[in-house]
Formats: structure tokens, sequence, C-alpha cells
């Protein structure tokens, strides 16, 4: 997969297949967008196309509200790598490119910069000023520009309709395994290692506190988790751990942190990014009377992890 970082870096294809979107989390009904993509675009003899935005459009036409993603950038891209796309574009989303026209939109991207011959979307999709284009403008504008549209319907799990809300709702509650079934993988979390109280190495159990840089990121619901440790500077090097999503309360901790605890790992991390796997959520985060009363409970939290990742 090619990564272009705006638009410009783009260059015309004869028999593209496109779709646009943000696609955050790429959860299973996105995926069931670009799986159609692809294959379309092995039927025609043609390349995928995911035209994106960053940073997400809600973030800058309405920053007063909270938004919490399910990825940032590197995870985003991280997961349409596996889809079996041919090129990403993640264009610059700014004031002035949200008052671009439906029109505009279709025909000087889509068509004239991308090269669309075909789109494939999402159900109820909307794009343009004030998201004033659907899939009925599109109908029209095809034969004008020379491309055919495919609508995708509504996705469902379980009779459940697959949406970012429902993701949202999940991991706040740290249920990570209805939010995987949704994502269809584990929900990520990127974030650089820096130094904290070392307080775990003191009772047998050293932490990697991770600092997450994207303020709009989603975290889980404070608890222990079973988590995979996946290095991006070793890309084959991956590792079984157990976080910690909290304040701490049985050493006084006032901060919210991310801790993880790697198992059979001993290492310096400091400055280190590091991708987290949420696989299942152990327990919530408890205060115990005493130090060594955490220590007990986080050996059983260890047995717990392992049998989890085994």
């Amino acid at each position: 997969m090619k990564v272009y970082h705006s638009i410009d870096e783009f260059e015309t294809r004869a028999n593209a297949v496109v779709t646009t979107g943000t696609f955050d989390g790429v959860h299973v009904g996105h995926r069931r967008i670009l799986q159609r993509l692809v294959e379309v675009a092995k039927q025609v003899n043609g390349e995928s196309v995911l035209l994106t935005f960053h940073p997400h459009p809600r973030t800058v036409l309405q920053p007063d509200m909270e938004l919490k993603l399910l990825t940032n950038l590197d995870e985003k891209i991280r997961l349409l790598e596996a889809t079996g796309l041919d090129h990403l574009i993640i264009h610059p989303f700014t004031l002035d490119f949200s008052r671009t026209s439906s029109l505009e939109f279709v025909r000087n991207l889509i068509v004239n910069k991308i090269g669309a011959k075909h789109l494939v979307i999402g159900y109820d999709h909307h794009f343009g000023r004030n998201r004033e284009g659907s899939f009925e403008h599109l109908v029209e504008f095809g034969p004008v520009y020379g491309f055919d549209v495919e609508e995708i319907p509504a996705q469902d799990v379980d009779d459940v309709k697959v949406s970012s809300t429902k993701i949202r709702a999940a991991l706040s509650e740290g249920d990570v395994e209805s939010a995987a079934a949704y994502l269809t993988c584990p929900f990520l979390l990127t974030g650089r290692v820096v130094k904290g109280d070392q307080i775990g190495q003191t009772i047998g159990f050293p932490t990697a506190n991770l600092e997450i840089n994207d303020p709009n990121k989603l975290i889980p619901a404070d608890g222990v988790y079973a988590v995979k440790v996946n290095f991006p500077q070793r890309p084959d090097a991956v590792a079984k751990g157990m976080c910690n999503i909290g304040h701490r309360p049985t050493v006084h901790g006032t901060e919210r942190r991310i801790e993880v605890n790697i198992l059979d790992f001993d290492g310096n991390l400091y400055g280190e990014k590091l991708v987290i796997e949420f696989v299942s959520r152990i327990r919530s985060e408890q205060k115990f009377e005493s130090v060594d009363d955490l220590k007990q409970q986080l050996k059983r939290d260890e047995e717990d992890a392992r049998r989890t990742l085994a």
C-alpha cells in the first residue's frame, strides 16, 4: 500500500476504483467497503484508492466538541495496510477545504485528480460542504463524469448495526472483546515509554509507562487488561503483557496512567514506541488495604493474563 499525505502527491490513475471517508477504527463496516473496493479493482484491472482526511473533520469544524477517536493516524495506516488497498491518500482537512462543494469534490478531486472510473461508498455516505453530497448526487454525476457508483448496505453483526458509537460505548465499559468483534481485530493503543514512579519495579512488577500524545484518542475504562505488546522498531517482536489503566489508588496515585507489565521481558524501553492490543479485561481497578495485598492480586492477574494469552 502506498501512502500519500496530500492529494497533490498522487498521480492520476487511468482506472481508479475509489472510496472516501474518515474510516476511524477501520471497523467491520469499513472493512466490508474496502473488501468490495479491492474486489472491484481486481475485476476491472484497476487500482483501489481510499481518500481519507487528517485531522478528523469534526475536530476542525467543531473544535469545542469532545471527540474521542478509535484510531490515531499511525494506527489507521497500520490497519488499512492489512486490507489489500493499493493507495491511501490522507488529505489535510482545513476550514478552507471544508467549503468545497459536493460538485467540486467529485469533479476536481475524485475524477480529475484521482481518475475514478468506479466509486464504492458506504451506506448513507455524505460528502462536500455541509455534507450536502449523497449517493443520489453521485448517481447523477456518474454519467456526466464517466464513473459508476455502488453503495454498500448497512453492515450488521449479530443484528446490531456496527458504528463507531457502539464501539466507543463498549470501550468506555472496558468491554474490549465486544469492541474487537466490531473492529475485527483488537483495539489498539499507541504510546511512547516515559519514566514513571518506578513503584512497580519495587514490588516485582516493573511497568512501561505509556504517554499518549493524541488528546483525541479514546482510552478504555480503568482496569487491568490482558494485552499483546508490539514493538514498531522490531516488527517481528510481539510480547504478552498486562496493562493497568487508572489512578493507582493503593499507592496514592493522582494522575490517570497507562502502565504495561511486559511478561518475561527485561530491558530498557525508555523513548520507544509501543502498540498495545487489548485482548481481554481481567478486572476493574481496585484499592487494596496494603501493597502486599496488591502484589498478591497482581500475581493472580498475571496468571489470568497468561491463560488468556496462551
